[in-house]
């Protein structure tokens, strides 16, 4: 049973690991939450360092957590009381933009403004591979095959990274020039949902390459927001697609038969720019962090607030949710 269905049991991350909520800011902070009381369980001060937390993610075994902060990723350990971090990885020249973390905690993929994407190996904290994507790079996912990469652009591109042949191997561009901000795997390999800075949504069809068929098969394109897109993330059971925005609101879209997208509902409370977001395991809930210095924990079937997470001094931007197997 999923630990969100427990809420006795969640008490600080160095007590009980079930679930681990973490949250970031420009205030050069990184939070850990105990999920249910709302109370801030461990703070990371990165006092006299310069740079703000852009992202961040937890990795599977829930041991570590990967934070890119303006130009470097800082890996910390999750059970540690300690600020310092276990490793940095240093050589982008731009803030970093994604993190994302190997299924078996092999290695680490980050992309960049310096529009590089970089592959690091966490067994010996050095760099593997670094791709030239080109353009400033806004989002990057690796594919649950392991086997590939998906990045998003400003130059309104997608590409997919073959690791195994070291190539880009395909290309999509749905609007020429319009950024790409954000993009999104079904947990199978089958869906691919992007958005871009007008608020758009791209969907495509994902088909296994032995069919014949196009790898990427355009199926829908839908207006999500009116303003300013910042996140698109499928939920873990792929029931579920949840779009953030300056227009201060998440919205919650149902995915249909036929990659059929359908507004649920919207959430209303943050009072200023949404910026990230995560679900948790079992797709029952959703984090959300905003400029308006909080995160948010919203229960998906009623739309409504369970909580929310006071502590930061300025934007909170980007948030990080585990609450599956370790």
């Amino acid at each position: 049973m999923p630990a969100f269905s427990h809420p006795q049991k969640m008490n600080t991350p160095r007590q009980d690991m079930s679930v681990i909520l973490v949250t970031g800011s420009y205030d050069h902070e990184i939070r850990f939450w105990e999920a249910w009381s709302g109370i801030c369980s461990r703070t990371i001060a990165r006092s006299g360092e310069s740079g703000q937390v852009n992202r961040l993610a937890i990795s599977p075994d829930k041991r570590l957590l990967a934070a890119a902060i303006h130009k470097k990723v800082n890996i910390y350990e999750i059970a540690s009381t300690a600020n310092e971090p276990l490793v940095t990885f240093e050589g982008h020249t731009m803030n970093v933009t994604a993190v994302s973390f190997h299924n078996e905690g092999k290695w680490l993929v980050t992309g960049s403004e310096d529009g590089s994407i970089r592959i690091w190996d966490l067994r010996s904290s050095s760099l593997h591979r670094i791709y030239d994507n080109g353009a400033p790079v806004n989002d990057v996912v690796i594919h649950p095959n392991q086997g590939e990469l998906i990045s998003c652009d400003q130059a309104g591109s997608i590409k997919q990274w073959d690791l195994s042949d070291n190539i880009c191997s395909h290309e999509l561009t749905p609007a020429a020039d319009v950024p790409i901000r954000s993009v999104t795997l079904a947990s199978d390999g089958s869906c691919l949902v992007a958005g871009n800075n007008n608020g758009r949504c791209y969907v495509w069809r994902i088909n296994d390459e032995h069919t014949g068929l196009p790898r990427f098969q355009a199926v829908t394109r839908f207006q999500a927001h009116n303003k300013y897109l910042t996140r698109c993330l499928l939920s873990p059971d792929a029931r579920y697609l949840a779009t953030c925005s300056a227009d201060t609101t998440v919205k919650i879209w149902a995915i249909l038969g036929n990659y059929e997208f359908k507004l649920e509902k919207t959430l209303m409370g943050h009072q200023r720019w949404v910026w990230d977001c995560a679900f948790s395991a079992d797709s029952a809930y959703l984090v959300t962090a905003s400029s308006d210095h909080t995160a948010r924990l919203w229960e998906m079937s009623s739309g409504e607030t369970v909580r929310q997470y006071n502590g930061h001094h300025k934007a909170a931007v980007c948030c990080a949710l585990h609450d599956g197997a370790g």
